[in-house]
């Protein structure tokens, strides 16, 4: 029988059989509080974004600690020939950006969050452009499914995946060899706007809270202080 918010055995395998060799070739292990980490029912993890090759690594996390992270990618990577069947059969979200299907990735985050899977949401739609890494400002697609759904907020903070791969590099910096940081941090306490209309300012004040926890977790780990505020998105983003 498959597991809530799981692929078939056939693909979970499939993917396990790649994604755990390359994590563990490219990078030493620092995973700290993943008993914070719900084993069951549906939960959203949000997380911070500092590369490219991060959903490779966080997904080795949530797997060795019995979730399946159901992601969400840019639509055009599913009209790649390959990889967009594979990104289908790994139960990987399309997002639509900036047209009429934008809502899509929402309603189906909400029907995989029902059966119990474990949402992965980067609330800051694309890596980091703070020059210091740090989180910058979210988007509210986290906090809307939060508070339609009553579904916990995990924050999930990491470092070191930039170090390998930053932003914008075609070649990964292997030697020495990387420490690949996480810190499961407590769900995000969202009680005080849940039974509130969902307008922009509730949605954006949530989001904030949820932004606020994950550099939270991201300070501790990398044992520095955080800016007063987050770096604002680049208007394209």
């Amino acid at each position: 029988m498959r597991r809530p918010g799981w692929p078939s055995r056939f693909w979970v395998a499939f993917a396990v059989a790649i994604v755990k060799p390359i994590s563990w070739l490219l990078v030493k292990k620092d995973w700290r509080r993943s008993d914070r980490l719900p084993r069951t029912g549906g939960i959203i993890v949000a997380t911070n974004h500092l590369s490219w090759l991060d959903p490779i690594l966080i997904s080795h996390f949530l797997y060795n600690n019995g979730r399946w992270p159901v992601i969400l990618a840019k639509s055009g990577l599913f009209a790649v020939p390959l990889l967009g069947p594979l990104l289908r059969a790994l139960q990987v979200i399309p997002v639509y950006r900036g047209s009429s299907d934008a809502g899509r990735s929402l309603e189906e985050s909400r029907r995989r969050f029902a059966a119990g899977a474990c949402v992965m949401f980067y609330p800051e739609g694309t890596c980091t452009r703070d020059p210091d890494f740090w989180p910058m400002e979210g988007k509210t697609g986290a906090a809307r499914l939060a508070l339609e759904t009553g579904a916990p907020v995990i924050p999930v903070a990491h470092w070191g995946a930039q170090e390998i791969l930053p932003y914008g590099a075609k070649r990964p910096s292997l030697l020495p060899r990387k420490t690949f940081r996480v810190l499961t941090g407590p769900p995000v306490d969202l009680s005080k706007y849940r039974g509130q209309p969902l307008q922009a300012d509730v949605l954006r004040s949530a989001t904030t809270e949820i932004m606020s926890a994950i550099t939270a977790q991201l300070a501790e780990l990398r044992g520095e202080k955080a800016p007063k505020a987050p770096f604002k998105r680049p208007s394209d983003n």
